[in-house]
């Protein structure tokens, strides 16, 4: 297996080259480097003329900023559109990831690079700056991986499906990155692993990150490792799983155990299996099986295997949307309290160049809103073996079902719906990036939450001081669901407490970084508790104190 993905590395590389006259190895590598499952790249080991054909019908990446709706001083976002940010950094990225201190990080993907969005002084992320942060350990430059923040507020990446100068390799690489320090720590594979690549990852209830395994086959031994936060070790869990982990995503369910939807990677006959993972046991069963195809598995010899995102929703049930790419495209739902899975909404034929192709979310993100409502973006069926069409729609859908398209993003033209990462923002918003195109803007809802999804505090100290430590507990500091999702890759969870302090009197916006959280558990009414500290710009006076997004107000509190 090593042998083959060094193979191809090397065959991406020189046919890349020699194809492209009279450019620089930088030029000729601006493509648009899709998603595939290991047996996609096997089969362009073998047809490398096939795979550079592949690169040439992507689209182009861009690095001009596309024209977008702009706030003029003063101005409110409007509830449903997207608001292009002030301060657009340029840069492509991907894998957007909240901090506990309620910055941003993001990747430029194929580097080392990483950039922080810091909201400004009246919590406002559209008329947020970025900065540069940190760059990865040399060697370690990834493309479609997993990642996670952890319980002390550290953010944890492993994998990558490309690295440096996006060549194929499935990579074993990771890093840990310290916000505190601003440096980032390579972290050695599980014992046996020989690839990562683009497998998910997850933090469960306890706050142990719980990775998987992309390609290995068989998985040495379990396909699966839980982390040592403290001394960076692994080790292994998840024996019983039906397939391997190729292109599945990993999400938490509110008893704590984790769903997946099997996208039979290497398993014949295809089919619509799911695995619940137990947290205790660290034992995959089967959960039943889907109504409707879920996988793209049916297609010959040419399936892409890609699944859409599974989405955990504050109303108790899942949604699977489909990564199937021929025929009726249909999602489905999971209900947590019975066990049991049915058949959900067809989603639009509103993709495509025609505007008439049913949508598809192989390898999408997707992001709950407040009200209970997903934010999904969405592209055209493949009409052909790994086309990746444009252009990118975008829907929500209700918890009844009913599925609305939304207003697009400025570049969703040139990109296919892999490109776009989504992050569930503090304030209920949603920033996109994308991959290939230097745009960020932030969806604004409409909708607002139910009382029952609040997170309650219970007990927080009636006075605390710039630069103090401090502890607050209640319930459901965590949320109902984790908020942002993709089909695979790019994790980023960010239903964790956050506390944010507004200054009554100027009404400035101050968060407290949080870390220590008691449990990451989505169950509702979990008790939990966090340890914040209060960062020294904070101003002094009277303040309300919020467990950002939707947490009950409470009564005001000063700063001394």
């Amino acid at each position: 297996m090593k042998r083959r993905i060094l193979g191809l590395a090397l065959i991406t590389v020189s046919v890349t080259i020699a194809t492209v006259p009279a450019q620089s190895q930088q030029q000729a590598r601006e493509y648009a480097y899709p998603p595939l499952s290991f047996p996609r790249t096997e089969y362009y080991v073998q047809h490398p003329d096939e795979f550079q054909q592949l690169l040439q019908r992507m689209p182009p990446v861009s690095h001009q900023i596309p024209p977008g709706k702009k706030l003029a001083p003063g101005e409110a976002p409007t509830a449903g559109t997207w608001t292009s940010l002030t301060n657009n950094l340029g840069q492509n990225l991907s894998n957007p990831l909240l901090l506990t201190d309620g910055t941003v990080i993001a990747h430029v993907s194929c580097s080392g690079s990483w950039y922080k969005l810091t909201p400004d002084i009246t919590g406002s992320y559209v008329n947020g700056t970025w900065s540069s942060i940190a760059s990865l350990p040399p060697g370690y430059e990834p493309r479609f991986f997993g990642s996670a923040v952890l319980p002390d507020g550290r953010v944890m990446i492993e994998g990558g499906e490309y690295n440096v100068g996006c060549t194929e390799v499935w990579t074993t690489a990771g890093a840990i990155y310290d916000p505190l320090a601003n440096t980032w720590t390579a972290v050695s594979p599980p014992s046996g692993w020989t690839s990562i690549g683009d497998a998910a990852g997850i933090v469960l209830n306890n706050g142990t990150y719980m990775q998987t395994n992309c390609c290995d086959n068989p998985a040495p031994p379990t396909g699966a490792a839980l982390l040592n936060a403290t001394n960076l070790t692994w080790t292994p869990t998840g024996s019983g799983k039906f397939d391997e982990y190729d292109e599945e995503g990993l999400t938490k369910l509110p008893d704590g155990n984790v769903l997946v939807v099997d996208a039979y990677v290497n398993k014949n006959p295809c089919g619509r299996n799911t695995e619940i993972y137990n947290k205790k046991t660290g034992i995959w069963s089967s959960a039943g099986n889907t109504p409707n195809q879920q996988a793209d598995c049916l297609n010959g010899g040419y399936q892409s295997n890609e699944l859409g995102p599974l989405v955990m929703r504050p109303n108790g049930t899942a949604v699977i949307f489909p990564g199937v790419t021929t025929g009726i495209v249909t999602a489905d739902i999971y209900n947590n309290a019975t066990g049991t899975w049915s058949a959900g909404p067809q989603l639009l034929s509103l993709c495509g160049s025609d505007g008439a192709t049913p949508c598809t979310l192989a390898d999408a993100p997707a992001a709950v809103l407040p009200d209970g409502n997903i934010l999904f973006a969405a592209s055209g069926s493949w009409s052909a073996p790994d086309q990746f069409p444009t252009p990118t729609n975008f829907f929500e859908m209700s918890l009844s079902g009913k599925i609305t398209q939304v207003p697009a993003t400025a570049d969703a033209a040139d990109i296919g719906a892999w490109e776009a990462n989504f992050l569930l923002l503090p304030t209920g918003q949603v920033l996109e990036v994308s991959t290939d195109t230097p745009n960020a803007q932030i969806y604004t809802p409409k909708g607002t939450y139910q009382s029952s999804w609040q997170p309650v505090i219970s007990t927080f100290p009636s006075c605390v001081a710039p630069g103090g430590t401090y502890l607050a507990s209640g319930q459901q500091f965590n949320g109902l669901t984790e908020g942002s999702y993709y089909g695979d890759d790019v994790n980023a969870a960010t239903n964790f407490p956050l506390v944010k302090i507004v200054n009554n009197s100027t009404k400035h916006v101050f968060f407290a970084r949080t870390f220590r959280h008691s449990s990451r558990s989505i169950a509702p009414k979990s008790a939990e508790s966090t340890n914040f500290k209060v960062a020294s710009s904070t101003e002094l006076g009277a303040v309300r104190c919020t467990s950002s997004p939707t947490a009950s107000l409470r009564p005001a509190r000063r700063l001394r």
